[in-house]
């Protein structure tokens, strides 16, 4: 199955549509293009910005060589913003690829950002307002019913779904984000450990893990056709994993050559804000790419103000009590459960990083078991070499007997070797001594003989058992003694009856009589 083609790339004007290979669709060929970085540039008119060294367009002429990557000073007349985004004004280079005019524009961000978080704020008071209204007070009849419709609202709010009217003209909607939801908790995941410099872009794909892998390649090549086709950028895959719900995770970072040969990778920051623009992340989209996050970690300024405020929703005291049970404040930090989707989406990703742990432990258990057989051969090899070692020596040994028999045939025997001769002689006279070593064996293979030709009751071999179990055979033994009385008790209690039985229908029978 083959990934779905692709629009126009970014990084060039469209003037000729060519079909690139793998069947990833059409792409457009670039008329002119500004290097990525580490290049020069020279009277360019509405040419293609550098690479994550300025996205947006030029519309001036270059005078001096532009080193990309905003690491050296541009020209003048240079109107590309150094960050992404179309060049809307003239600035000078303060480094980076950041201009003044982008200064000024990060800082109306900046406080665009802080009046819609007050909207926000000013929102959610209105909207607590409402639900307590409709939790509370609803005058819906102006009778006893506005109490059944106020619990109805708890209710719904207490299971974050539904909608509460507040009177016949206004109602506000329960979702799970509500303060008074009750399906709500708190778990803890890992600090993620990556740094920018690293360049690690994460990007969850609507296919399997098998999928991906067989069209890896292609998938390295459409990426890299995403990024203008520079010769100076290469796409390389960190890792590949399975996620729940037939999703996979990708790792991917972007690396620059230089003309020198040096390499760097992008920055996670600056690749994810390329890959966040509409255009490209349409381009993603085509790719099968539902979402994607810069693996960074968090600095402690972001990890104070993210612990410091509770989520929406949450009571202060319970995001409290979780900073407060955290079980590893280094490494975990907590994060918010809402709704039972959370829950499920939770359990199933824990259900398969247990399956891709067991995977990995059913992988060492097989090199285990390889090792294993593999020790048990070279085990197998040592003995058979030394047992050939042991014959070689003996071998050898002979061999050396018979050349200095050779060599010392008709020659006088020799101070050393009458010396030698005379050990030799003691040794065996003590051995066959009748109180020594020879009258031991002797006597031993006596005893193997007599223990040999004796009954097998007598013969057998007699066995101590330990205390302990000598004492739970004698329990055993009196709960079986015990049992046996309380038997023949019954049955002694049984008889008695019977007779009893007995002698009452011969009493009968004679009455009948």
């Amino acid at each position: 199955m083959s990934f779905s083609g692709f629009g126009t790339p970014f990084g060039g004007q469209s003037t000729t549509a060519s079909k690139p290979a793998f069947g990833f669709g059409t792409t457009a060929t670039a008329s002119t293009a500004t290097p990525f970085g580490f290049g020069t540039t020279s009277k360019t008119t509405a040419a293609a910005p550098s690479l994550f060294g300025g996205f947006g367009t030029t519309t001036g002429t270059a005078t001096t060589a532009s080193t990309g990557f905003g690491l050296g000073t541009t020209g003048v007349a240079s109107t590309g913003l150094g960050g992404f985004g179309t060049g809307i004004g003239t600035g000078l280079s303060t480094g980076f690829g950041t201009t003044t005019t982008q200064l000024q524009q990060q800082q109306q961000q900046q406080q665009q950002q802080q009046l819609q978080q007050q909207q926000q704020q000013q929102g959610v008071g209105a909207d607590l307002m409402s639900i307590s209204s409709a939790l509370l007070m609803p005058t819906i009849y102006g009778d006893e019913r506005d109490a059944i419709i106020a619990k109805w609202n708890q209710l719904q709010a207490f299971w974050g779904t539904g909608k509460g009217y507040i009177n016949q003209s206004s109602s506000v909607p329960f979702t799970p984000e509500n303060p008074f939801c009750r399906f709500k908790t708190v778990g803890y995941s890992v600090k993620p450990t990556s740094k920018d410099e690293d360049g690690l872009v994460i990007l969850h794909f609507k296919k399997k893990e098998e999928e991906i892998r067989s069209l890896q390649q292609q998938l390295v090549d459409s990426l890299f056709k995403i990024l203008g086709s520079k010769a100076t950028l290469s796409v390389c895959v960190e890792s590949v994993k399975q996620l729940p719900d037939g999703k996979t995770e990708v790792v991917i970072y972007i690396q620059e050559r230089a003309p020198t040969g040096l390499t760097r990778k992008i920055p996670a920051s600056t690749a994810f804000s390329f890959f966040s623009q509409a255009n490209t992340k349409m381009q993603l989209g085509n790719l099968g790419v539902v979402d994607m996050v810069p693996k960074l970690a968090l600095s402690e300024a972001q990890v104070d103000t993210y612990l410091g405020t509770p989520p929406l929703g949450y009571d202060p005291r319970l995001w409290r009590q979780a900073k407060l049970d955290n079980p590893d404040p280094e490494k975990l930090v907590p994060v918010p459960m809402v709704g039972f989707h959370t829950l499920k989406s939770r359990l199933e990703n824990q259900e398969q990083q247990t399956k891709q742990h067991q995977a990995r432990l059913d992988m060492i258990s097989q090199d285990l078991e390889t090792l294993q057989h593999k020790q048990t051969t070279v085990q197998a090899k040592i003995a058979e070499y030394k047992r050939r070692h042991l014959e070689l020596s003996h071998r050898v040994l002979g061999v050396m007997v018979r050349q200095e028999t050779q060599r010392k045939a008709g020659v006088a025997i020799g101070m050393e070797e009458e010396q030698l001769r005379t050990r030799l002689e003691g040794i065996q006279a003590e051995v066959n001594a009748p109180t020594q070593m020879k009258g031991r064996l002797n006597e031993m293979m006596s005893q193997i003989r007599l223990h040999s030709h004796l009954p097998g009751g007598r013969g057998s071999e007699q066995h101590t058992i330990a205390s302990e179990m000598q004492q739970e055979i004698r329990q055993h033994l009196k709960h079986q003694q015990e049992g046996l009385s309380h038997l023949i008790a019954t049955i002694k209690s049984d008889l008695v009856d019977l007779k009893l039985i007995d002698q009452g229908l011969q009493e009968t029978a004679l009455q009948q009589r």
